[in-house]
């Protein structure tokens, strides 16, 4: 059974690419985000299963977003896609309380690890 899904990203095509990728697998994306802000309103509003949030945003970057979010919800499940340096940022992700990172491109990981949580 597919999960409830906000994906926040800044980059429209990248929103598009994460999103197709969801659906064809199952899962249905109630909410797109293109920034912190927006992903922190919308996690309140929507209350998915899952978030998949990009790490670099004007504003409120991914990083401090997911902490903005796991306050207001100490279960929330984040997902960390990102192309940045992976051993860096996966261990920032780990410490904020993200459920994984994930190089965006690699969808095969994505929807493994979406299926896992």
């Amino acid at each position: 059974m597919g999960k409830t899904i906000l994906v926040v990203d800044d980059s429209s095509i990248m929103r598009k690419m994460i999103k197709q990728t969801l659906i064809g697998a199952g899962h249905t994306v109630v909410g797109e985000a293109k920034s912190g802000d927006d992903a922190v309103a919308l996690y309140q509003d929507l209350k998915p299963e899952l978030v998949t949030m990009d790490i670099t945003m004007r504003g409120m970057d991914g990083i401090a977003a997911a902490k903005a979010i796991l306050s207001l919800d100490g279960d929330a499940k984040i997902i960390m896609l990102s192309n940045l340096d992976e051993d860096k940022f996966s261990q920032e992700a780990a410490q904020v309380g993200a459920r994984g990172y994930i190089n965006k491109h690699k969808t095969a990981e994505i929807l493994d690890l979406i299926d896992r949580l």
